[in-house]
């Protein structure tokens, strides 16, 4: 099979296209025709070896892919050759095919095309868990979603809107905004042009917001920290901007404000039964027309690093997928 391999830490560019060889299964895993896989800007941490998860080398990247089932090994029970899937893959998704255990895999909707599922897991399984489980996001409240042009932050739009709450979009251009506002955004801010903190408080009427959803770090989290609520939540999703902004806990204290972690992808090792309920209430939640992937663009499997270098300079808006 044909695969982008990184033999080297890097940046995009160390990914390379090669031939590599179809491993035999294990008793309980499953063998999936790749059709298409979701580009996530932990893609790029993964082979610059600054990820959570560090994988041996040579490592083929990759935390999601759906496609078709091709082979099962002894002891699979819920999965046939022939059955429409979406994996929930640790890495391995830039691939023409990925080998993980059953319990890895997702049947789709019949009526779900493989680049919208390809789309699916990660930024909305992220955007579900964080602001159900974590962030404790009630009907009525307000919540703000930094980067929301992009993937993550417009799959957190709509599932703040589905849950109730008044969402305010915050993002580097106009184009991204109006995507955020088609979503469901309610209120709009360009922090590249207007003052962020400022534009908070007038939104909130001084209040500030219930629940902040920040996947960008810098200056945008310490703007969050001053325009929080009296006992808002502040998750805290990932670092686009490329800083990771120290916490003073001295702040923390005169609001009584929750600081909330989210690493989605360790849900795959420690509560997986939780993470498939999450994705299959939002595939309910899809088949109802209630939240619907935005794809701002595909590349071909052999144009990986381009299409991974187009996420992590922030050129992208909704979500990258490779059609293999």
């Amino acid at each position: 099979m044909r695969a982008m391999v990184c033999r080297h830490l890097g940046a995009p560019d160390a990914l390379r296209l090669e031939e590599v060889e179809s491993r035999p299964l294990n008793p309980g895993e499953v063998r999936v025709w790749v059709k298409a896989t979701g580009v996530n800007f932990a893609d790029s941490l993964m082979i610059s070896g600054a990820y959570q998860v560090k994988p041996p080398l040579p490592l083929i990247p990759g935390l999601e892919a759906a496609g078709v089932v091709s082979e099962v090994a002894p002891g699979v029970k819920t999965l046939a050759v022939g059955d429409r899937v979406v994996g929930l893959t640790s890495w391995g998704g830039y691939a023409e095919e990925v080998v993980w255990t059953e319990e890895r895999f997702l049947k789709i909707p019949e009526t779900m095309d493989f680049t919208t599922a390809a789309a699916f897991s990660l930024t909305y399984g992220t955007s579900h868990i964080g602001l159900i489980r974590r962030a404790r996001l009630k009907a009525g409240e307000t919540l703000v979603v930094h980067g929301a042009g992009g993937a993550v932050g417009l799959a957190a739009v709509e599932v703040g809107k589905k849950l109730g709450a008044t969402v305010i979009a915050s993002a580097g251009s106009a184009a991204k905004l109006v995507l955020a506002r088609d979503h469901g955004a309610s209120h709009l801010i360009n922090y590249a042009e207007e003052d962020l903190k400022q534009r908070l408080l007038e939104v909130t009427n001084g209040r500030g917001a219930d629940v902040i959803f920040d996947p960008v770090g810098g200056a945008a989290f310490q703007a969050s920290l001053k325009v929080i609520a009296f006992e808002g939540r502040l998750i805290v999703v990932g670092f686009a901007s490329g800083e990771a902004p120290r916490i003073p806990a001295n702040h923390l204290l005169v609001k009584n404000v929750d600081i909330i972690g989210l690493f989605w992808g360790g849900y795959k090792r420690h509560d997986l039964k939780d993470l498939r309920a999450s994705l299959e209430e939002i595939m309910t939640w899809w088949r109802a027309g209630e939240v619907k992937p935005y794809i701002g663009r595909t590349f071909p499997l052999a144009e990986a690093a381009s299409a991974l270098d187009y996420v992590v300079s922030r050129r992208s808006a909704g979500k990258v997928v490779l059609k293999v």
